[in-house]
């Protein structure tokens, strides 16, 4: 028989970087998920991937086992990479933090296609483009 979803757990941590402390721990404990189980496994799956923040969903079963699916980084995260600056504007309207060009959102949209509702790598780097306008980055073209 096939075993039942309990809950399903979505969290944003950083690559290699699962430990038992909050926001992980807890989290898990709470719905008697081995924490040092999950984060070995997580830690493993993400330790080539440097300090990129990894979105993950974790699927509890009835009998408290897991399995997890990663997802692609948050595209502000992907963006704030490309063109190299430690945080988006705190007010983006008026001050601008950045420039990315066509090719640049093109790269980071490559990155986040599975995960974007978009048909092609144009449509997908509008969605990144207004993403990077919400952060104070000017988007060229």
């Amino acid at each position: 028989m096939a075993k039942k979803i309990l809950t399903q757990i979505k969290l944003q941590i950083p690559a290699g970087k699962a430990n038992p402390a909050p926001p992980v721990g807890p989290a898990l404990g709470q719905h008697g998920v081995q924490i040092q189980d999950f984060c070995g496994k997580f830690n493993e799956a993400t330790r080539e991937m440097g300090d990129t923040i990894v979105p993950v969903i974790i699927s509890v079963y009835d009998d408290r086992s897991f399995s997890f699916i990663m997802k692609s980084p948050p595209a502000a995260e992907l963006i704030k990479k490309e063109i190299g600056i430690k945080k988006g504007s705190g007010e983006p309207n008026k001050t601008k933090v950045g420039t990315i060009t066509q090719a640049q959102l093109e790269k980071v949209a490559a990155q986040k296609m599975e995960d974007l509702n978009a048909n092609d790598i144009k449509a997908a780097a509008k969605i990144i483009a207004g993403t990077a306008r919400n952060m104070g980055i000017t988007v060229e073209g």
